[in-house]
């Protein structure tokens, strides 16, 4: 498995490029900016881009999303929950930073327990709401892609429309920390973590905070 991250934009999202070395498949895990940057990337790495995933409808994740659609065809996938927020420049916030991104309607709906299939490559969708309600984490082979759920010594905001801290701290507890704790985990701002890490030092999931 190929598996490449960039941080991307004036938020500095974590971006995420999952390919298949056999057949040079390639998944594209939120394109927040920086659509020609992350174009470059799939080239420098041979890698056809086959579908784009989100972990969730913020714009934040999204804003390059178009760019990389135009250049590679690729399909569009986010939970069924978050579905709206993909067509709802309301919805997915960019209304009030005068971006108003608006995108197609997505070519499938994710739902916990679903498998993405890139070339050789398995990726198991985890629902992991409390951010928004249709928020997601992904796992890839050896790693855990966390989007805005779970940083490195934090969780995600819950004060956005469909926010619930409890909702959230829990789908971690049991979806996440389920995990070996040697598991990289890949949130969707800032540096890397494991799961280890996380139970042992994250003030929200210890009792300290």
């Amino acid at each position: 498995m190929i598996f490449e991250g960039l941080s991307v934009g004036p938020m500095d999202n974590n971006c995420y490029i999952i390919g298949c070395e056999e057949t040079r498949e390639a998944a594209v895990i939120d394109p927040g900016a920086e659509g020609g940057r992350i174009l470059r990337k799939l080239e420098d790495l041979k890698l056809k881009c086959s579908c784009v995933i989100l972990t969730h409808g913020h714009a934040d994740h999204m804003g390059a999303l178009g760019q990389v659609l135009e250049a590679t065809g690729a399909q569009v996938m986010i939970h069924g929950e978050d579905a709206e927020m993909l067509t709802s420049p309301g919805r997915n916030l960019s209304m009030f930073t005068g971006m108003n991104l608006k995108f197609k309607a997505a070519d499938r709906l994710l739902k916990d327990g679903d498998a993405v299939t890139v070339g050789k490559v398995e990726l198991k969708i985890l629902h992991t709401p409390g951010h928004t309600q249709g928020g997601i984490s992904i796992s890839a082979g050896d790693k855990l892609i966390t989007g805005d759920t779970l940083f490195a010594g934090s969780v995600g905001r819950s004060d956005f429309p469909g926010g619930n801290h409890d909702q959230m701290i829990k789908a971690i507890k049991e979806k996440l920390m389920v995990f070996p704790p040697e598991t990289p985990v890949y949130p969707g701002h800032g540096p890397a973590s494991t799961v280890g890490e996380e139970g042992r030092h994250n003030p929200f999931l210890n009792g300290k905070w």
